[in-house]
């Protein structure tokens, strides 16, 4: 007869999480197995009512997941608590260092977002896309084994005198951009840490100086779909959340960074002063459309430095943060709309020679740009110009770093892309983008979309079309980010520009269509939608 496992041997085999997860805490405990895993690591994060679910997608094989979900949901789980948990698991895991993994994580609020616009039955699809995803990489990566997030000391957190709440001392987020420039990611920890204690506030005000130091888009774009997860899952974990940009930055600083790569850390503080934006506040002046526009093609033809200014001088004007971030986004769709596609050297497994979806100059640009101008709404007036000011200098940068003639290529669609579309009525448009999606038709795509807004047609039945295909279509880590970034500028920008960024979704839409996301089908026979 075999000897009976021991409490660690038993927790080895079966998966710590799971066991948690299935008896709950309090029987846990009772029986010694939350014990037995306190006694093993001491440093490990825990999060408290959430951690049985953390540790389920953690330690759960990936052709289990939707079963248990779909259980879960049923048993009065709701999508916002999975989607915390995996959110947790995901920083818990990999900490901001793994390019999978970190995806991941930027497409998790997208997708809670997405899921309420569906109708009821629908919601848990992209959710759950996003999750089986999170789960199956934190499987390939060895489950909690090799966890990168541990619990920051208390002495840590203690140390130092804490930010006062409303106003963030300059000292605090220059501290940490000293230690992520130093390249010591214990320093950096601890004093983000510490400056976590005062607010999320000033914690996100602070982590921006060290995420300015650059314009590289995973750099800008993690930060801000931590912020905006944290809306929907509870600022109580920005803490968790946001220390995997510290993380991220602190590694980044031993990349070779192309030529240029470290302008932006000598010319912002350049840019602050001489436009005397240091103390100022933003100011409200509303533009008119031909500002609007005048401003975007100039950021768009510029030098990067030169888009730098031409933001600093708006604000320095007193242009409105949003009428400048529109102006910003503007330039930054042209990236798509003008862009010819992948090139033969550029061509990899599911993104095929003329391609724009995925990791994408124009795609890039977009979700960057979407990223500063949303962070410039939420943080205090010095992060404000900053990020506006980086906003458009890396649209600038975009254009010309990783080549192509983009000045000289034209937007779609064509002229005659446009008179190639006959129908008016918007039931035979929506018809005619479906098809031209599954044909993978990229500028017939584009023309319906303008020609369905140029006419004056509800944008919703276009949305519904395309947001349906963002779950459906794998999109190479990016298709939830994107639509969602398309959702938010359309939101924002003015009547008279924003269907530039539908036509731009239904461009990428039909690129990315004929690769269905890994769990969708078994999530769909679940659900029995």
């Amino acid at each position: 007869m075999n000897a009976p496992y021991n409490r660690r041997e038993f927790l080895t085999e079966v998966g710590r999480g799971m066991v948690i997860a299935a008896v709950g805490y309090e029987v846990a405990t009772d029986l010694g197995f939350a014990s037995a895993l306190a006694e093993e690591v001491s440093d490990r994060l825990s999060f408290g009512a959430l951690e049985p679910l953390v540790c389920l997608m953690q330690e759960t094989p990936v052709n289990g997941l939707l079963p248990i979900l779909v259980d879960k949901l049923h048993s009065g789980t709701d999508l916002r608590q999975l989607t915390a948990a995996a959110a947790l698991a995901n920083a818990r895991t990999f900490g901001g260092e793994d390019y999978v993994g970190f995806h991941t994580m930027m497409a998790l609020a997208p997708a809670l977002h997405m899921s309420r616009e569906l109708p009821t039955e629908l919601q848990p699809l992209p959710v759950f896309k996003v999750l089986y995803r999170n789960t199956n990489r934190i499987q390939e990566h060895g489950g909690r084994k090799d966890e990168v997030l541990h619990a920051v000391s208390a002495e840590a957190r203690k140390s130092g005198p804490p930010g006062s709440a409303g106003i963030l001392p300059a000292s605090d987020g220059e501290s940490l951009r000293a230690a992520v420039r130093r390249e010591d990611v214990n320093e950096a920890e601890q004093t983000f840490a510490r400056i976590a204690q005062s607010s999320p506030d000033d914690a996100f005000n602070s982590l921006l100086f060290a995420v300015d130091d650059h314009t590289e888009v995973h750099r800008v774009v993690l930060p801000y779909r931590a912020w905006d997860l944290l809306g929907l899952i509870g600022k109580e974990q920005a803490h968790t959340l946001l220390r995997q940009s510290v993380r991220y930055c602190v590694k980044a600083e031993s990349w070779q960074n192309p030529p240029g790569g470290n302008t932006p850390r000598n010319l912002l503080p350049k840019m602050l002063e001489e436009h005397k934006l240091l103390g100022k506040t933003p100011g409200d002046r509303k533009p008119d459309d031909a500002w609007v526009e005048q401003t975007s093609q100039a950021i768009f033809k510029s030098t990067p430095e030169q888009a730098a200014e031409i933001a600093a001088a708006s604000l320095a004007e007193g242009i409105s943060p949003a009428s400048l971030g529109e102006a910003i986004t503007l330039a930054a769709n042209q990236l798509i709309l003008r862009d010819m596609g992948r090139t033969a050297q550029s061509e990899v497994p599911g993104k095929p020679i003329g391609s724009v979806h995925g990791d994408s100059i124009g795609v890039h640009a977009c979700d960057s740009a979407n990223a500063w101008r949303n962070m410039a709404l939420v943080t205090n007036s010095r992060n404000c110009f900053a990020c506006l000011i980086l906003g458009a200098y890396q649209v600038a940068f975009d254009r010309t770093a990783r080549g192509g003639d983009f000045l000289n290529w034209q937007p779609l669609p064509l002229a005659r892309h446009l008179q190639e579309i006959k129908s008016e009525n918007a039931q035979d448009l929506l018809r005619d983008a479906e098809e031209a999606i599954r044909g993978n038709l990229q500028a017939k795509a584009s023309a319906v979309a303008q020609r369905y807004g140029e006419l004056g047609h509800d944008s919703r039945p276009l949305f519904d079309l395309l947001l349906r295909y963002a779950v459906s279509e794998d999109g190479s880590l990016h298709a939830e980010k994107f639509y969602r970034t398309v959702s938010e500028e359309f939101a924002a920008t003015r009547a008279a520009y924003r269907w530039r960024h539908v036509v731009a979704l239904a461009r990428v839409t039909a690129s990315e269509f004929g690769r269905p996301a890994a769990g969708i089908a078994e999530a769909r026979s679940l659900l029995q939608v």
